[in-house]
Order: structure tokens, then C-alpha cells, then sequence
């Protein structure tokens, strides 16, 4: 009888433990297989990956350290539904980090600031802004560009992308706009965030795209939809939609997401486009005074230039099997003289990298420091860090 009894509650103890067992978590193992240290870029897990319905409990730990990683969840869609997590980890050359999936509640997600962010601009005709912590940018929108067509003081007729000079760290957008627009005050003017002086017309500015036929460059004129998608500590991306447009003997039908990341100098470009097989992202050559240099290799095309009393990079980076080759195109006409990279179109789509490093900034003080960060960011783009998830 005793027996009995012992048998049974070893049966119960053994049911009952199976029941309360906890699953294995979902591991994320990282590896950089580069020989430096990578803090600024972005892992993207979606839910697919995870095999999780809803991402708004998830956390990522770093098994090594025990710290939650700052985190950003995003709606790619606009459904309401978080789609991807976002986190950067910082992890050393030719090494390899262990992070594991939690349950946590919003209270224990680590807070930090909303550094990228971007937003449509009504209040300036119809520009849309974008900046994180090193750069902030802005394009044009339909409204300015009738004013041009009705001769209304004020519009911009362009495609082309604009760079605002920022040394800070925090946002500006909202001050500067605000300075421009309700006080006597002007965003051309330095008084120690930084300034907009870059003038881009009808250029190319820094990654707006053309179309080369024959020996003309064609491209659209400016953007006529848009969505924010997202804005948060990590990253700020959104949509555009351009007007189709004639480049010679082809439409062309445009479309393109642009995001940017913490810490990155550059946006990346996803452009969905059809019509053609290869396009041109440009950098202006304002005076042409700067200096002019590539690598087809590596996949990259710079413009160190000489910038009021200062000094100023632009570049173009793309992958490898992307990058063309590049070019001086110099015509007398304003605005229209680009360096231009030659990228492929694959499937209808080209991703790209754009962006501008400003010596006042304190980031780059010289061409040859800023070349060796492009020569960086283009190994990292052609070696993205390798993330395994152990289920």
C-alpha cells in the first residue's frame, strides 16, 4: 500500500513538474567578423523571427553584461501592429555576443531619448525634416513646388535633398522651425547649434537621384506623398512618393524609403523604382572647388569641399554588387553640375547610403579622416554583423 502511495506521488511530482517547466528562451547570438569594434548598427528582428504574435512585451538581454538593451518597436505597415524590434549592439572585432529574448512590461523597457526623429512641415510650406544625433536633412514637397510653377514667392522646385548643419546632439528641427518661423530670428545663421546654408536648387543636393540618357541626367521634380513610419531612440524612417517622371525615352515610376539610425552620418535610400535598370544618386558641386574621389571597389563617392569658413564631406555609399562606378558631370548650367555614383536597379528596387560630414561639427577634421570613415562604413555595409537565432 505504501508502495501504491509512493509510486503515485512520484507520478504526480513528475506531471506537475513538466507542467511548470519554463520554455528554453530564444537566444540571439551576434558576430562581427571584422577586426573593429561595431556600435551603430541596427539589428532588425521581426516577429517571424522570433515566432512571437506581439512584440510589445519582448525585451533583448545581453547574457553577459544582464542588461536589457535600449529597444524600438516599429509599425512598417501603419496598421497598428509592431512589426520589427530594433536594438545596436556594441560589440568588439572578431568577436561575438550572446542576447536572450525576455518577457518584460513597459515599465522595465529601458527609456532613452528620442534622438531620431522627423516629421512633415506644414508650417514651412511642405517641407519633411529628418535628423538623429550627427545629421539632420529635409526634401520638398508639392506645395512648394506650385508655388515655383505660380510664381509665388518662397517655393523650391527640387528632388533633391538638402543637408542642415547641426553640432549638437540633441534635436533641432523643431527650434530651427520655430526660429524661422514665429520669431525674428533665422535658421542661416549660426549661433551655436549649427545652421542651414547648404543650397541645393535644382542640384542633386546629397542622394537625390537622376536618370542618364544619352549624355542628359533626367529626374523628377518633388515628392508628392508621404508617411511617417516611425521616430524613436534608434531610428527614423518614412515614405515618399514622386510623380512619374520622363527621363528621355523612359517613365520612370518612384517610391522610396528613407530611414536613419543613431549615430550614423548617413540615411539609407530604398528606392522601389521602374522604367529603368541603373540610376544616379548626386552630390552638388556648389562652386567646384572641392575635390572629387571615389572607389569603385569599395563602393563609395566623396566631395570634400570648402564650405563658408569651414569644410564639408558628401558621399554615396552602396553594396558592392550595386555600386556602378562614378562620375564628374560639370556643365555650365546652375546647380546641375553632380558627381554622380552609377548604381544597378535589381528587382525594382536600389538601396543606397547618403549623407555629409561637416568639420565644424567636430566629427571630421580633415578629407583623409573622413575617407577612412567612408572606407569603414562600406566594409560594414558589405559585412553586416551575422545574427543566429537559437530557438
Amino acid at each position: 500500500m505504501n508502495n501504491i502511495k509512493l509510486v503515485g506521488c512520484l507520478i504526480g511530482f513528475i506531471i506537475i513538474s513538466s507542467c511548470i517547466k519554463k520554455e528554453k528562451p530564444i537566444t540571439i547570438l551576434v558576430k562581427n567578423t571584422l577586426d573593429f569594434k561595431r556600435t551603430f548598427e541596427t539589428i532588425e528582428l521581426s516577429k517571424i523571427d522570433l515566432n512571437v504574435v506581439d512584440l510589445s512585451n519582448i525585451g533583448i538581454l545581453n547574457t553577459e553584461t544582464g542588461q536589457l538593451q535600449i529597444t524600438q518597436l516599429v509599425d512598417n505597415e501603419g496598421d497598428g501592429v509592431m512589426d520589427v524590434i530594433l536594438f545596436q549592439p556594441m560589440i568588439k572585432g572578431h568577436s561575438e555576443i550572446t542576447f536572450q529574448i525576455v518577457n518584460i512590461t513597459e515599465t522595465e523597457r529601458p527609456k532613452a531619448q528620442e534622438l531620431c526623429y522627423s516629421r512633415f512641415v506644414p508650417e514651412r510650406t511642405d517641407d519633411y525634416t529628418w535628423e538623429n544625433n550627427k545629421v539632420a536633412f529635409r526634401v520638398y514637397g508639392p506645395t512648394a513646388q506650385k508655388m515655383i510653377e505660380d510664381s509665388i514667392p518662397g517655393g523650391t522646385l527640387s528632388s533633391g535633398v538638402d543637408a542642415w548643419l547641426k553640432r549638437v546632439e540633441y534635436p533641432i528641427i523643431n527650434n530651427w522651425y520655430k526660429k524661422e518661423t514665429e520669431t525674428d530670428g533665422t535658421y542661416h545663421e549660426d549661433t551655436g547649434e549649427g545652421l542651414d546654408n547648404f543650397h541645393v536648387g535644382v542640384s542633386r543636393g546629397v542622394g537625390g537621384i537622376a536618370v542618364k540618357s544619352d549624355s542628359t541626367y533626367y529626374f523628377s521634380k518633388n515628392y508628392t506623398q508621404w508617411r511617417t513610419i516611425t521616430t524613436g531612440p534608434l531610428r527614423t524612417s518614412f515614405y515618399l512618393k514622386y510623380e512619374n517622371w520622363n527621363a528621355g525615352v523612359n517613365i520612370v515610376e518612384e517610391s522610396k524609403v528613407i530611414s536613419l539610425d543613431l549615430g550614423q552620418n548617413f540615411s539609407k535610400f530604398t528606392t522601389s523604382i521602374n522604367g529603368v535598370n541603373q540610376i544616379s544618386a548626386g552630390l552638388t558641386l556648389h562652386e567646384k572647388d572641392g575635390v572629387i574621389s571615389g572607389d569603385t571597389e569599395n563602393g563609395w563617392l566623396s566631395y570634400w569641399q570648402p564650405h563658408a569658413n569651414s569644410e564639408l564631406g558628401t558621399a554615396i555609399i552602396a553594396p558592392k554588387e550595386t555600386f556602378v562606378g562614378f562620375e564628374n558631370y560639370d556643365i555650365e548650367t546652375k546647380d546641375l553640375s553632380n558627381a554622380y555614383a552609377h548604381l544597378n536597379v535589381k528587382n525594382n528596387q536600389v538601396v543606397y547610403y547618403a549623407g555629409f560630414g561637416w568639420k565644424k561639427s567636430g566629427q571630421f577634421k580633415n578629407k583623409s579622416i573622413w575617407e577612412d570613415y567612408l572606407n569603414k562604413f562600406a566594409k560594414q555595409i558589405n559585412n553586416p554583423l551575422v545574427v543566429t537565432i537559437v530557438k
